[in-house]
């Protein structure tokens, strides 16, 4: 096993070798190359992405709402249901904005740290929508197989904690992703 230091421009192995090192490159912006260089394709597709994000957003907000209005829907699977409908207007706002500007911006750029904040996000929440499908499916499964426990398998508490658990679990796993991800291409990009 090897550990590697920055010494004064040279590149050390534990003191076994010098290696020079390489001048490594500073990132400061990506460039988006985009789905087409033509304008006319963009502001069609820039169209065709708006209505798509805009209804995917308003019908899951509309099922949110509809699921915290209707008392007859305060079960269970639609509280499991609205968080996978919140999970997914996050999941969908993380890179959805970004590229509809891009679609009509002249320089399609992001820095380095926001594109390191929307891989982030990106990766949180659809690890989380992963989780609350699991957590879904757990539910339908205690109450088909145990219907008489379930009232008390899938009380408010634990489906509070189910869903906690899938957040928190989410957040940790795309926190290790996202710096490994950063620590990694400083670390080996030549």
């Amino acid at each position: 096993m090897y550990r590697l230091s920055i010494d004064k421009g040279r590149l050390l192995d534990e003191g076994r070798s010098q290696i020079p090192l390489i001048h490594t490159p500073v990132f400061a912006d990506f460039m988006l190359l985009g789905l087409s260089g033509r304008q006319d394709v963009q502001q069609g597709l820039f169209v065709l992405f708006l209505l798509v994000y805009g209804i995917t957003v308003i019908a899951n907000l509309g099922m949110i709402l509809l699921i915290n209005v209707d008392p007859r829907l305060h079960m269970p699977m639609y509280y499991f249901l609205s968080n996978l409908s919140f999970c997914d207007v996050c999941y969908s706002s993380t890179v959805s904005p970004k590229m509809l500007a891009d679609f009509l911006s002249e320089q399609k750029k992001i820095a380095y740290h926001l594109c390191a904040i929307q891989m982030f996000a990106f990766g949180a929440f659809a690890d989380v929508e992963s989780v609350m499908l699991s957590v879904m499916a757990y539910d339908r499964y205690v109450a088909i197989c145990n219907p008489h426990l379930y009232t008390t398998a899938m009380s408010r508490r634990v489906c509070t904690q189910l869903v906690a658990i899938g957040y928190i679990q989410s957040l940790l796993c795309s926190a290790i992703f996202t710096y490994c991800t950063r620590y990694y291409s400083k670390t080996f990009v030549q």
